[in-house]
């Protein structure tokens, strides 16, 4: 099936007991055993849920997985992963990365004994050059948040193997139908279903899907042990939103796609930062493992005195933190995303006080540039 007959068809999208067209919210904290020594496959909402059970299928699905588990929110999923970790284990990740990564690795991480090193993630060889006989991790991130660099998935993972060291990849910006990390090599992926894949901006969820039976049963342990399941309300509106995925990404993408072109034209702008132009450094890595450029882009105003006026001036993009909705949204990560790690890490990063970022939802590209046209002007 091509991507949008699989949204609405390959998976659990009609209830097995009464035929609705719609997975019906279970909710209930708890499930009743006609055997007190055995239950149907449900007994506590914290350790599975059948809205849910149709949530992580459905990822499981989109990522042609063998396994699929929800969480409460992206960052749920991310703590899921890189929990699987011990005191006295080495992590290596992109020096790019989401702030509530950095912020995990940095202050939770550390506290526990893990070891990280962040390094170039655009840099193969920085990959194998900072492996110790500890590293137990590679931590990915592509593109990235929100810098939009790039890494090799392919070439970083047939390092990893080599080397026997697990892979994580955060694949929210692409999302699973426009890239496949798991067919590349990657032995976890990670979503912020937050985003794009509910796309409607009224859940908190994370997604992870992965081939591996071994890994499969850590993280669910986790989903349990830490109480990070998704909830059943905010699954059953997800499972609404992903319906219209392939549709909305179709658009944001143009529209990304248009803005990102228009943009890096403009006086007002230094910098445009999107994977789709093939003035990125890495255009050509980015097209051989993703279908298209992504619905982010970010840019870099001329100086740090418009930014205010340009964000006040902007009428069609709601101006917030997070990102893939079908409304645009403008982000100032200087003090949004990426507010919680400190000031010369941020800039080290390239996360400057100029730096906007701008996540297209469906609107018409040509009202969206116009508005952006006013608000340089």
């Amino acid at each position: 099936m091509k991507t949008n007959t699989t949204l609405l068809h390959g998976y659990s999208v009609i209830d097995k007991q009464t035929g609705a067209a719609s997975i019906p919210k279970y909710q209930t904290s708890t499930f009743h055993q006609e055997d007190v020594f055995h239950h149907t496959g449900y007994n506590y909402t914290r350790f599975g849920n059948p809205t849910v059970t149709a949530v992580e299928e459905c990822i499981t699905s989109l990522e042609n997985a063998s396994y699929g588990l929800a969480f409460s929110s992206g960052m749920a999923a991310i703590n899921a992963v890189l929990f699987m970790l011990s005191q006295g284990d080495h992590l290596i990740l992109g020096k790019n990365i989401y702030g509530g990564t950095f912020q995990i690795v940095t202050e939770f991480l550390t506290r526990f004994g893990i070891e990280h090193t962040f390094i170039d993630e655009s840099d193969v060889s920085a990959w194998e050059n900072a492996i110790q006989p500890n590293t137990k991790l590679f931590y990915l991130e592509t593109p990235s948040n929100p810098l939009l660099t790039i890494t090799d998935l392919k070439a970083v993972c047939n390092l990893a193997k080599k080397h026997h060291i697990l892979t994580a990849c955060d694949n929210t910006f692409m999302t699973p139908i426009h890239q496949h990390p798991l067919d590349l090599g990657v032995d976890i992926v990670i979503h912020s279903a937050t985003k794009f894949i509910n796309g409607h901006s009224d859940i908190l969820a994370g997604l992870i899907a992965t081939n591996n039976d071994e890994l499969y049963l850590t993280l669910k342990k986790h989903q349990k042990a830490l109480g990070s399941i998704l909830g059943v309300e905010d699954a059953w509106l997800l499972l609404r939103g992903v319906k219209t995925m392939g549709l909305r990404m179709e658009q944001s993408v143009k529209n990304a796609s248009k803005i990102a072109d228009y943009l890096s034209k403009h006086k007002e702008i230094k910098a445009v930062y999107y994977p789709g132009l093939s003035t990125h450094p890495n255009a050509a890595i980015h097209k051989q493992q993703a279908e298209t450029g992504g619905a982010v882009l970010s840019f870099e105003l001329s100086c740090q005195d418009k930014v205010a006026d340009f964000f006040n001036k902007c009428q069609i993009p709601i101006v917030a933190v997070s990102l893939g909705g079908v409304e645009s949204i403008l982000s100032y990560p200087w003090t949004m995303s990426h507010a919680c790690m400190p000031e010369e890490e941020r800039i080290k990063m390239g996360v400057t006080s100029t730096l906007i970022r701008l996540s297209c939802g469906i609107e018409d590209s040509d009202d969206l540039i116009s508005d952006l046209e006013n608000a340089l002007n």
